[in-house]
């Protein structure tokens, strides 16, 4: 599993020790010629670029997005969907799979609705439409209802394993099938992945958003997620005290999910 952890602007290029490839956010693209300039210097490496919804509750503009993606010329680029609404996001995985990109720019489609059932649908719709990659995201309200828990956050975190779990026995997601995850609400999460080989990516601010709330890592993980957002700090200076956590954290990360 290859692992991307976003940053702020000041911390970016230090990103470049622990992160596996980069992540691009393209309304902080738009917004930060700091952002702008690190992944046009390094289009070099692999680059998954997003849509913004979780950021902004709808995705970015669609033209602008384009234009990103041919200036940049992401290897991944994961096509506009809707919160926790399968018609749309369907309607939406669709009508991407006619657009023309760059060669070389893989399509991602995420799974969304508001149960085990929408998301079945989903996943199988996105395979009929010919993507080959598709996302799981970490906060959908079903997952506490297809594991409920005292603790939310472990509830979401388990939910997404069992719901990915079944659907492998379901035979929905085939052993050649590859899969990215987006974020998480505990970074120890994805110890319980290990044996799932059709996880391919994950991308997750956890450890960084956690440094910034002052949070260092058990060598277990956490109980709740950070509160931090990486929109809130995208212009923080270096810290180096906020830094050493960093360090502290991404280094755990790692061992905690058995990724080093």
């Amino acid at each position: 599993m290859k692992v991307s952890h976003e940053v702020p602007i000041a911390y970016l290029e230090s990103s470049l020790e622990y992160n596996n490839y980069d992540y691009l956010l393209p309304h902080l693209y738009d917004e930060y010629e700091e952002y702008k300039a690190f992944f046009v210097n390094n289009r070099s490496r692999h680059t998954i670029m997003d849509n913004s919804l979780h950021e902004l509750g709808v995705p970015y503009s669609k033209g602008r997005m384009i234009s990103i993606i041919e200036e940049i010329k992401p290897n991944e680029f994961i096509v506009p969907d809707a919160w926790e609404d399968a018609i749309k996001s369907m309607r939406n995985a669709k009508e991407w799979s006619f657009i023309e990109l760059p060669e070389g720019v893989e399509k991602v489609a995420v799974v969304q609705g508001k149960s085990f059932n929408d998301v079945v649908k989903c996943y199988h719709t996105y395979k009929l439409l010919g993507y080959t990659k598709i996302a799981f995201s970490y906060g959908a309200s079903y997952y506490n209802d297809i594991f409920p828990h005292p603790n939310l956050h472990i509830g979401k975190a388990l939910g997404r394993q069992l719901v990915i779990t079944k659907m492998i026995k379901m035979g929905l997601i085939g052993s050649s099938d590859r899969i990215h995850l987006l974020g998480c609400s505990l970074p120890q999460e994805f110890i319980y992945y290990k044996d799932i080989k059709q996880i391919e990516s994950i991308d997750t601010s956890n450890p960084i958003m956690a440094a910034f709330d002052g949070t260092l890592y058990n060598n277990w993980g956490l109980d709740k997620k950070p509160k931090t957002k990486i929109d809130e700090i995208m212009t923080s200076s270096w810290d180096e005290k906020v830094y050493n956590k960093i360090t502290h954290n991404t280094t755990f990360f790692k061992l905690i999910n058995n990724l080093a």
